[in-house]
């Protein structure tokens, strides 16, 4: 592994502390799964075996299933609920390129509390669309100032401020996916996270470790936007900036670099970080819809992207597909 150490230092702007911050348990993953039982969907591992070649078998965790068509469900809610009713009841604001977004916005619907969600100008127009049809409260403002500005309305309006991925609580809940996949598939060899500011992969990871060390778990970034593959090989974060990172398709994994306390989590439970290239991620999608059926935004087929193009160990390998919001254009283009 990475690093060793349970126990994160340092400072963050996501509305905690990270002084003394634990890393997330699996009691925390379990906690979370009940807290979410009811409102996220519990999404089944899908066999492709036209995909499986030789391997030992390829499976998919459809996320795009979800109510929002994203993962994010499931650490919107948990963080909304672990606030309890009286905070929550003061609304809850956070900045995201959609799926964050509606996540915390459906979650907030679910439990009636104000929304607010600040998102950068080049949002994809239909996330954009599909928060404002959930009821939250939308604010487009330049890439690099989306947390200045959700900070402001926290502290203006006094919301709490959600995160999309530097915050415990969030964490946990997408570490319920990973829950999920060794429920299913108990001897699973390989699981494949895809990796933006990393919550996902923190939480997968660190449930999949402490259920069945022995599976490697690897986290999928594109190359022109792999700031989390160069953090962990320099072991310190290396971030890339928006102007950088917005080369790539892969819209929810290109805006957002590692947190201290993301990165932290996979310096301890990651096995490693691959890249994949645009083609590849786009073939990828067309795969998904041939042989599985699946619609899946770029982002979240990055990691059938890797496994398609022989950069994961052999076995039976699960892919997490993060998401299905992708611009029908786009889609329909590509197909």
């Amino acid at each position: 592994m990475f690093f060793r150490s349970h126990w994160v230092c340092g400072g963050s702007r996501s509305g905690f502390s990270l002084e003394s911050m634990r890393l997330i348990t699996m009691e925390d993953v379990r906690t979370a799964s009940e807290a979410i039982r009811g409102t996220a969907v519990r999404t089944p591992l899908l066999p492709v075996p036209t995909l499986s070649g030789a391997s030992g078998g390829f499976w998919v965790k459809p996320e795009n299933l979800q109510p929002i068509g994203a993962f994010k469900i499931r650490g919107a809610h948990n963080a909304l609920v672990a606030l309890g009713p009286s905070r929550a009841a003061r609304g809850v604001v956070t900045h995201s390129s959609g799926n964050h977004g509606q996540a915390l916005a459906y979650a907030a619907r679910v439990l009636g509390v104000p929304c607010v969600v600040v998102s950068p100008e080049n949002a994809a127009p239909v996330k954009v669309a599909a928060m404002r049809d959930l009821g939250a409260e939308v604010v487009l403002v330049g890439l690099d100032e989306r947390l200045d500005t959700a900070e402001e309305i926290a502290a203006d309006r006094g919301m709490a401020l959600i995160p999309p991925f530097d915050h415990p609580d969030v964490i946990a809940g997408q570490g319920t996916v990973g829950l999920e996949i060794l429920e299913d598939l108990p001897d699973v060899d390989v699981v494949l996270v895809p990796v933006g500011g990393g919550g996902l992969a923190a939480g997968v990871s660190t449930a999949v470790k402490a259920l069945r060390p022995r599976t490697v778990v690897l986290g999928v970034e594109p190359g022109l936007a792999a700031d989390a593959q160069e953090s962990l090989v320099a072991g310190e974060l290396m971030a890339w900036p928006a102007a950088r990172t917005s080369r790539t398709v892969a819209d929810g994994l290109r805006s957002t670099s590692l947190s201290e306390l993301t990165f932290a989590h996979l310096k301890e439970h990651l096995d490693g970080i691959v890249t994949v290239s645009e083609e590849e991620i786009k073939s990828a999608m067309r795969e998904l819809v041939r042989a599985a059926r699946l619609v899946a935004e770029p982002s979240g087929a990055v990691t059938t992207a890797a496994y398609l193009a022989g950069r994961t160990p052999p076995g039976r390998t699960v892919a997490v597909v993060s998401g299905g919001n992708t611009d029908p254009a786009f889609l329909a283009t590509l197909l």
